[in-house]
């Protein structure tokens, strides 16, 4: 079997192809192969013969959360941000949603059509896929609230699971214990509200997030979660790591939680200055920071 022949046929393929150019970092070596598939059965046929040729892969979105090495990737990078896109609203508030669809369109679609529930997602730069996985979340709320059921590929299966089953906690869920499994797409349940009021909260939220966050530099978010009791970026501000800078890994002087690419950095300028923080923080104050963001294609040694 030849995979290249597999690939070309159920989707959009690039080959070497630079993950930088996928990702909100701007970091990241280049994919062997990167695909957009074509459906669920185009993704599932891709995924069944990457594991008959002993093919690595990865399922992506929006490249949001993910801090990729600058080694190559011998591997195949699936992104579902092209067709994996539908959503449909039901009166009722029912939302079905595609695994690719932007998070922030969504919210947006979700307010014109009177729909709550969404608004503290109207500003994640993510796909729905990647928030479930996550169970991102902003002003104390999260995907686990709207988040009724899942549709995943696991063991060669496409099957639902119901909430109950996803093991949501603080910016955790199941799928991140088991990174093999594929979110296709998701039962959302929104509630019938007033459309003013949810354009003026998202209007003011956004608005906010201007002031607040170095949302004109490549970042990745929030690096760390917030430890019990604290928050993550007050303890970095009080070491005094504000506009700290590794190589062209920095701090952000608007939020001390950003680390942005401020001149062409590498993924181990970004990766010493977590450590540094996290160094300066446990010693301080006694917290370990963990990271939202995930690494990608890291030496094993580096992991």
């Amino acid at each position: 079997m030849n995979i290249e022949e597999v690939l070309d046929k159920h989707g959009d393929m690039c080959i070497d192809e630079p993950l930088c150019n996928h990702t909100t970092f701007r970091i990241g070596g280049k994919a062997k192969y990167f695909v957009y598939p074509k459906n669920e059965l185009s993704l599932t046929r891709m995924i069944e013969a990457c594991n008959e040729v002993g093919m690595p892969y990865k399922v992506i979105g929006k490249g949001s959360n993910l801090l990729c090495h600058d080694n190559d990737y011998d591997g195949v990078i699936f992104c579902l941000d092209r067709y994996f896109i539908d959503f449909e609203f039901e009166s009722d508030g029912k939302c079905f949603v595609s695994a690719g669809c932007s998070i922030i369109l969504l919210a947006n679609e979700a307010m014109k059509a009177s729909l709550s529930g969404l608004e503290f997602a109207s500003g994640i730069p993510a796909t729905v896929g990647g928030t479930i996985v996550m169970n991102a979340g902003a002003y104390k709320s999260d995907m686990s609230q709207i988040v009724k059921r899942v549709r995943v590929l696991r063991d060669h299966k496409i099957e639902w699971l119901d909430v109950s089953e996803i093991g949501y906690t603080y910016r955790h869920s199941i799928f991140q214990e088991h990174p093999s499994w594929v979110v296709i797409a998701a039962q959302l349940q929104l509630t019938p509200s007033d459309q003013k009021e949810i354009r003026d909260l998202m209007d003011a939220r956004r608005n906010r997030r201007k002031e607040s966050q170095p949302l004109e530099k490549p970042s990745a978010g929030s690096i760390f979660r917030n430890p019990e009791n604290h928050q993550a970026w007050e303890l970095i501000e009080a070491c005094g790591l504000r506009e700290k800078q590794i190589g062209g890994a920095k701090v952000s002087e608007k939020h001390c939680n950003f680390i942005v690419n401020d001149e062409r950095a590498t993924a181990q300028d970004v990766a010493a200055l977590i450590e540094h923080i996290q160094s300066e923080v446990r010693e301080k104050f006694n917290v370990h920071l963990h990271t939202e963001v995930e690494k990608f294609n890291w030496p094993e040694k580096n992991t």
